[in-house]
């Protein structure tokens, strides 16, 4: 889709236009996102020889998360309001400036305090990429294609995060934090770039309509897609990703490789970026197959069941006696069951909400999934230090078949079928 005088309008060779957009996205998003997961293999550690607690690392690693409760709402609305293009490359600006703000913390004597600042600010320009990206996918993909779109755009963000831990956890190793950070910073500007030049507007809803905190979605697909994203995110990125560095070092669980006659030995950053490397190569693997998927049997939610038990057998995985296997199968199950869930969800709910609501659509489920990315490191972390982190991992397992159970309530009430077709979901 289009704009033109106002009124969306087809592309012309749809097949071609809509391409060319999808991909630009993709491009963006994966590369901004450097700056979203550069920190985690980093931060954990740095912590302590910067003399930051554990309790304020996990403020820090989760404040882009609490910021966008604030502004999802809002940037989603805004979407409808004045279309996508602005916001996505503003956004995508704004998530540059904040990696910048790295370099500058690990130099500071307050570190603190621009650690968190530009977390923060990450999180305003994530807000506006994320209720954008997904807006713009939707405006120019049908059904017969969006979870095939859906599932492309998700592996984009998906892979480009924990992309970005592993450039955090490898060049800080091999160079400095300082020359990981500015690499992150660099790439964001690359995204930037990509958009403003390719990405069109694709999206004009009420025009004149007020921005309103009060203005999100709140129909039953809406909560019930979200509450699952809740879910998702808590287990996936607040609880995977914000410990397994400390599991590692706790299990003394490292990569060791002998490469022509040398032996390399990975520290705990690198092996949980690369670690993280294999979740995110398996989840944006899935993430496009769980897509294409759906629209090949032309219902969303079979396809989404399947992904959640996947998810749950990776927590299973970690809690049995710790090996580098282990680690390692665990890791990409659990990716693939994330990622096989994205590209589904967002399309299923795009199938059932109006075009003229869809930008607060994404904006109200993409607070849910900053609601359970922020609240995992806060709850993770210190239960981690109390029980075990085989007892938090088991936990952790019964999440996504909760979410499951969640799933099925929510799109039988409203639709009255358990697997609704694609036919049937749309509105």
């Amino acid at each position: 889709m289009g704009v033109e005088n106002g009124t969306r309008v087809p592309v012309s060779s749809p097949s071609a236009s809509s391409d060319r957009v999808v991909y630009a996205v993709v491009a963006s998003t994966f590369f901004v996102g450097f700056g979203g997961g550069v920190v985690f293999p980093i931060l954990p550690n740095l912590g302590e020889v910067l003399g930051i607690s554990a309790f304020m690392v996990g403020v820090i690693l989760s404040a882009n998360r609490w910021t966008r409760l604030v502004v999802n709402g809002p940037a989603g609305i805004l979407v409808d309001w004045i279309g996508t293009r602005k916001p996505f490359v503003i956004g995508l600006a704004i998530e540059g400036l904040a990696t910048v703000g790295y370099v500058i913390a690990i130099r500071s004597a307050v570190p603190e305090g621009w650690f968190v600042l530009a977390r923060v600010t990450w999180g305003i320009g994530s807000a506006l990429v994320f209720a954008t990206a997904y807006t713009i996918t939707a405006d120019v993909s049908d059904a017969s294609s969006r979870g095939t779109s859906m599932g492309i755009v998700r592996a984009g963000i998906t892979f480009g995060f924990p992309a970005g831990m592993v450039l955090g956890g490898l060049v800080s190793e091999a160079y400095s934090n300082a020359t990981a950070f500015v690499l992150a910073a660099a790439f964001a500007a690359l995204a930037s770039v990509i958009a403003f030049f390719i990405v069109p507007e694709t999206h004009v809803g009420a025009a004149g309509s007020s921005v309103s905190l009060l203005d999100l979605e709140r129909t039953l697909p809406a909560l019930t897609v979200g509450l699952v994203n809740f879910g998702l995110y808590f287990a996936y990125i607040g609880v995977l990703f914000s410990t397994l560095v400390l599991y590692l070092e706790a299990e003394s669980v490292t990569l060791s490789l002998e490469v022509a006659g040398y032996g390399i030995d990975y520290g705990e950053q690198g092996t949980s970026g690369l670690l993280m490397a294999v979740s995110a190569l398996s989840g944006a693997v899935f993430t496009i197959a769980g897509g294409k998927l759906s629209d090949a049997v032309g219902a969303r939610v079979p396809v989404l069941i399947g992904f959640l038990a996947i998810s749950c057998a990776g927590f299973a995985v970690l809690t049995v006696a710790p090996s580098f296997g282990a680690v390692v199968l665990a890791c990409a199950l659990i990716g693939a069951g994330q990622g096989g869930v994205g590209g589904p969800l967002t399309a299923l709910l795009a199938d059932l909400t109006p075009e003229d609501r869809m930008g607060r659509a994404m904006g109200t489920n993409n607070i849910f999934g900053d609601v359970g990315g922020g609240l995992g490191p806060l709850v993770s972390l210190p239960v981690a230090n109390v029980v075990g982190y085989d007892v938090l991992y088991a936990l952790s397992a019964l999440i996504p078949l909760l979410a499951g159970a969640i799933l099925v309530a929510g799109i039988y009430s409203y639709t009255g079928h358990l697997s609704p077709t694609v036919d049937e979901s749309i509105v």
